[in-house]
Order: structure tokens, then sequence, then C-alpha cells
């Protein structure tokens, strides 16, 4: 049994680097080095398991192992020591690549996918930990020790309980130009039987920008109480690489998945490999990889910049996902982070027009922001003196769109610039702006989703414009909340860290 949280003594609290305004509060990651991908999400012994792909020795993308951190509450948390690491010489020797984990008879079992120089895909393997994740155990074997005929990617498994058994999909290209998401059946997690295809589709265009894509990564299903489902997929590009996110709302029959028309999952630039958990409400959880928008050429590549501030990448705050009477997947945050709100600091109705706006006064860099926006109404979060840095989201007055516009939101020529749009029914539109010193997640009610990066150096205190872009008055309702970090306690041995030494005792907080 692992060791209750106030069975100890607290250990430090994880801080980023001193002075770093763009390391999140609210967000998921170590304090320093490289983060991708979330792994295991599962409930086990009263703990929110959140594991990671963790390299613990730079801010590159290399070297993975598995990091973790559990929750009892997903607001305070601990990062718990590295779970699984490489075997030199074994099976996984250049990684532990990425997958979930399961509770079974008290048991924590994860399953992940073996990268070795020798092989083109990367077998299932399995590993158990019977003190709630602070040590594994691996198995000698692999459990699928080679992809199914027919197949030019394999990797990412998804477990889950299926009645008495247990079944697995395992996301995958196939020679015909297809993504997939193949599928294995168990009753003992052990012994693995090929079911066949689960959900294959072509490239698809996707509504938002984008496609499918020829593989896929991080092959997810959410099984809804109603009988529906939604298969989540992580779009890859054999030359490009990682894109975007995919998701296919539908049902099964006969062991196969009827799918219908694509969505896309988020409608932002920086949101990738989205993993589910079922939490014991009945609610299902979602995170995923928010990457950088740095100097990389690149999702992956080196960069520069990264390596100046020693991370890069983190968690999305948790959301949760559903589907709505129309079929349409709907996305939330989590209702725990309503609990983070402090201090409101606007309240504020009125009318902004394209010669006069309205300045609605200061927000911090830890923000949660509610909006009502007549088409042709938008924000303006400047964060420079001279109002030459800043952050639009606006509604486009010929399509009532919400906008989100980072063109202007550095005045480092380094960080990447852009726009991306959500969908918006016509007239008023109700939407939600989370905002975390270097990430913007937009929501709309309807519950779609838009999540970019940002990286203000303005220097100045962040303040809220109101807007409109049309010949007429827009009319806004806007509030705005401090938010309280996530507390984290830093459980990791000192070996854990880049130089060895224990950080001082601080709080995620804005």
């Amino acid at each position: 049994m692992a060791e209750p949280v106030d069975a100890v003594e607290r250990p430090p609290a994880v801080s980023g680097p001193p002075g770093d305004p763009h390391f999140p509060v609210l967000h998921l990651r170590p304090p320093h080095n490289w983060l991708n991908d979330p792994n295991g999400l599962v409930f086990h012994d009263g703990h929110y398991h959140v594991f990671f792909q963790y390299n613990p020795k730079s801010a590159r993308h290399a070297d993975m192992h598995w990091g973790h951190f559990r929750s009892t509450d997903l607001i305070e948390w601990e990062l718990l020591p590295i779970a699984l690491a490489p075997t030199p010489g074994g099976e996984d020797t250049e990684g532990v690549w990425s997958g979930n984990a399961v509770d079974a008879d008290g048991e924590l079992v994860a399953f992940y996918s073996a990268k070795h120089p020798d092989r083109w895909y990367q077998p299932v393997a399995r590993a158990v930990s019977r003190d709630g994740g602070l040590s594994f155990t691996k198995d000698d074997r692999l459990l699928v020790p080679r992809p199914p005929a027919g197949t030019t990617m394999f990797r990412d498994p998804y477990v889950w309980r299926d009645g008495d058994g247990w079944r697995m999909l395992v996301g995958a290209a196939l020679e015909d130009g297809r993504g997939a998401a193949v599928q294995y059946s168990s009753t003992d997690l052990i012994a693995w039987e090929d079911r066949g295809v689960f959900l294959a589709r072509a490239p698809q265009p996707l509504p938002g920008g984008g496609n499918t894509e020829e593989g896929w990564e991080c092959a997810q299903y959410a099984y809804l109480s109603d009988g529906r489902g939604v298969v989540l997929v992580s779009a890859w590009d054999p030359g490009e690489g990682a894109l975007c996110t995919a998701a296919w709302p539908g049902h099964e029959e006969s062991g196969a998945f009827v799918a219908g028309s694509p969505h896309r999952l988020d409608h932002g630039p920086d949101f990738y490999a989205p993993a589910v958990l079922p939490a014991p409400d009945g609610r299902w959880l979602m995170w995923a990889w928010i990457w950088e928008a740095r100097d990389e050429e690149r999702v992956g590549a080196p960069s520069e910049w990264t390596d100046e501030v020693g991370w890069a990448g983190m968690l999305s705050l948790p959301r949760e996902l559903s589907l709505g009477d129309d079929g349409e997947i709907v996305q939330r945050p989590a209702r725990e982070v309503d609990r983070l709100r402090r201090d409101r600091r606007l309240d504020a109705i009125g009318e902004a027009r394209a010669d006069r706006p309205a300045d609605l006064g200061g927000i911090g860099p830890a923000c949660d922001i509610t909006a009502r926006l007549d088409t042709g109404g938008g924000l303006r979060l400047i964060t420079d003196a001279a109002g030459g840095e800043y952050l639009d989201v606006v509604r486009d007055p010929a399509t009532g769109e919400v906008v989100v516009d980072r063109s202007h939101a550095s005045l480092d020529p380094r960080a990447k610039g852009g726009s991306w749009r959500l969908p918006a029914r016509p007239g008023p539109v109700d939407i939600r702006v989370v905002l975390d010193h270097s990430v913007a997640e937009v929501f709309t009610a309807d519950g779609h989703a838009l999540s970019l990066r940002f990286y203000p150096v303005g220097g100045a205190p962040w303040r809220l414009r109101a807007t409109a872009t049309g010949p007429d008055p827009a009319h806004y309702a806007v509030e705005a909340w401090d938010l309280a970090g996530v507390r984290i306690h830093d459980k990791q041995p000192e070996h854990d860290t880049p130089d060895g030494d224990r950080r001082p005792e601080t709080e995620r907080a804005s």
C-alpha cells in the first residue's frame, strides 16, 4: 500500500526556474527538463495517477522515462520518483514510451511502448506496481512482441476493463495509407489475442483545419454509459511528425467501432496526445500534452530558447469529456479548476466601439476569464506598457467564429505567431479563457476548445480591454478571477534534479 499523503512530513513544493515569467502554476510539469505525452492515467488506491513522458537529463526530446504525479483531489499533487526507466541492453533500451495503466486486483499495471534501435515498431511491454506506483517490476517478456501484418507504424497501448476481461487499442498506420487503432483482448492482462482493426480511416479533412493523417498515435477510447463512445487519436504524418488531434463519436457493433464524422478535438496549434481517465464519480477526465511554440523548427526538434530556460512542455488542465445530445464532443475544464478561483478582479458590462475600446482593468498571469461577446466583439490581453504586445480573442464579424490571434503576443521575435478559430453559433457567445503565464486554454459554452502558447516579455502588469472590429458597437459582459496555483510536493530523490539540489519551499501560485 502507498503511504498516505498526510501521513508523512510534507517535502518541498515544486517551483520553476527562478524569475522565469513563462513557467506555469496551474499546469502540471516538473521544475526542469522535457515533458510530453500524459501516460498511465488511472485512479488507484484513492489517488489520481498521472504519469508522463519525461527526459530527466535535459529539455530535449530524448531518453524517455515515465515521470509520475498523484493526487487525491486534482488540486494538491505529489511529484513522485521516476516510475519507469529504460533497461540498458533490454527491450526498452531506447526508451519507455507512451501507454497507459489500469487498476487490477489491487495492483497498478502499466502498459508501454518499448523502443529499441533494432525495431521500426514499438511492441507492448508491461510493468506491475504493488506499492501505489512508487516502484514497478517489468515483465520478462513482451506482451505483444510484433505488430499485425500490414502495419507500418505500431505504438502506444491503451487498455481498459470490459466486463470480466480486458481490451487494448494500439495506434497504427496501415500499408494501404489508413491510420488505424488495432485491438486485442485478454482475460488475465498477460496473454493477448489479436482482434483486428477497431477503427481505420484514410486521411480525412478536419473541420477547422488539418486532417486525420496516415498514422495514429495514442489511440484512446472513452466508452459512455448510454452505449455511445468516442475514439481519440493523435494525427501523425510520416514526414512532418506530430500535427493535431482528432476524435470520432460513435458506437460499437460486433467488436468494431461505427464512427460518425471526425472532429478536431482541440482547435489550437499546441495540443497533442490526449489521454483519458474514467474517474470514480463517473466523469471522463482528459489531459493532453501542450508543447512549446518557441524557435524549434518542428515539434520535438532542438530549440536554443528551450535550452536556455531548461524546460519544455506541460500537461493541459484536466478536462471533463462528454458527448452532447447532438453527438458533438463537449469539453470543459474539470470542476476542480473552479476551486482555484480567488479574488475577483473584474466584473464589467458595457459596449465597445472600433474607435473606442473599453479598458476593463488589470488581471494576473494566472487568471480565469468568462465573457459574453457579440459578433465583432473581442478581448485584448495587453502585456507591455506601450500596448504593442497583446493576445487577441475576438468574434469574426463575418463568420461569428472565435478567433485567437497571437501574432503580436510576444515582443521576442523567436516566438511563433498565427491565429486559430473556434466554431461558434450566431448571436452572443459565452467563452471561458484560462491563462497561465505562457498558455491560454479557451472554451466555448458549446464545448469546443482551443489551446495555444504565447510568450509575453513586456514586463508590465497585464490588463484587459474590450474591443470591437465592426461598424456597430459590441456589447460585452466580462468577469475575471485570480487563480491560485496547484500545490506540488516534490518527493523526487536529489538525483532526479539536474543539479542534485533540493529546491526551496515554494508554492505554485500567481
